[in-house]
């Protein structure tokens, strides 16, 4: 099986490339931007492909369905509502949904959307079908947090760990899919993204919006570097504005720009302070945590926590 298109992560490729046969399901996890979306495409393109020991080919009908989004055998679920996780009865509904044949291969194939989100409730749903539902169905589940998810649940699943992307095989990857775009520019976009590919791509699709969280990260930056609690507060105030997954690519760019001004500042001891709070800050975000009170936590652990 080959997975050329998933930039890095040599060890899932090798992993799978050892497999005679693909599992029935698979637990996909790492950041928004990491690759999840792309290694289950190519997972469910290699489920139904026809092009023999090559799969996924990429060639052949079946293949171009599921890169394209519209092959009917292959359906994307994900909560009632923006960022929402699925319900137990969704999942009940999933179940009898599975026992209908496929309509044109021999599998059927489900991508869950943030399956560590999903209550114990809808999990236990879940592990029931995992354990008993029929041969030809297959069960993508992605998260970015693998520990939400029940241990029973994670048991049943092959894990696939998406890690971040070398600097060099990031600018590779870009210069592959932006062709016309300026070298310095790829390479700056490969640097900053910290491996997650995906949020490169955003920055260089949405420049504006790439350049105005550089701006917000050298501000926060400077405040944090040698800004008194007030200015830090000031600064930090926009972070309300943040959506999660924006939230923690903001957060993982300045964690990076502390960890480098620290090597020749003559505040290094206060930007390490600074570096290992973003980090938990980080975590926190991670887990769902509020915007507006971690720009509070912020202003606290810098200025309470001495």
């Amino acid at each position: 099986m080959k997975f050329l298109t998933l930039a890095g992560n040599g060890r899932i490729k090798e992993q799978l490339s050892q497999r005679r046969e693909l599992s029935h399901a698979y637990l996909i996890s790492g950041p928004a931007g990491s690759g999840r979306h792309t290694l289950a495409r190519l997972l469910a393109a290699a489920m139904v492909c026809e092009g023999g020991d090559e799969a996924p080919c990429g060639r052949c009908t079946p293949c171009k369905k599921v890169l394209r989004g519209i092959h009917p055998d292959v359906t994307v679920l994900s909560g009632a509502g923006e960022g929402k996780a699925l319900s137990v009865d969704q999942v009940r509904q999933l179940r009898a949904d599975a026992y209908i044949r496929p309509n044109e291969g021999e599998r059927k194939i489900y991508l869950l959307e943030r399956a560590d989100q999903m209550n114990p409730s809808a999990q236990n749903a879940m592990l029931k079908l995992l354990e008993e539902g029929p041969g030809y169905a297959a069960f993508l589940l992605l998260a970015e947090n693998p520990g939400g998810l029940l241990q029973t649940v994670r048991s049943r699943c092959e894990e696939l760990a998406l890690a971040p992307v070398s600097p060099g095989e990031g600018e590779r990857w870009l210069r592959a899919r932006f062709p016309d775009r300026d070298e310095a520019e790829l390479c700056r976009a490969a640097r900053d993204c910290q491996g997650i590919l995906g949020r490169a791509v955003a920055q260089l699709e949405a420049p504006e919006e790439g350049r105005a969280r550089s701006a917000r990260v050298q501000q926060l930056a400077d405040a944090l570097e040698r800004g008194t609690e007030l200015s830090l507060f000031e600064t930090a105030l926009p972070l309300e504005k943040e959506d999660r997954e924006g939230l923690i690519a903001l957060l993982d760019a300045l964690a990076a720009e502390l960890g480098a001004r620290a090597g020749r500042s003559a505040h290094r001891r206060r930007l390490l302070r600074a570096e290992d709070l973003i980090r938990r800050l980080r975590g926190a975000a991670q887990l769902n945590g509020n915007a507006g009170q971690l720009a509070g936590w912020l202003c606290a652990g810098m200025f309470l926590e001495q």
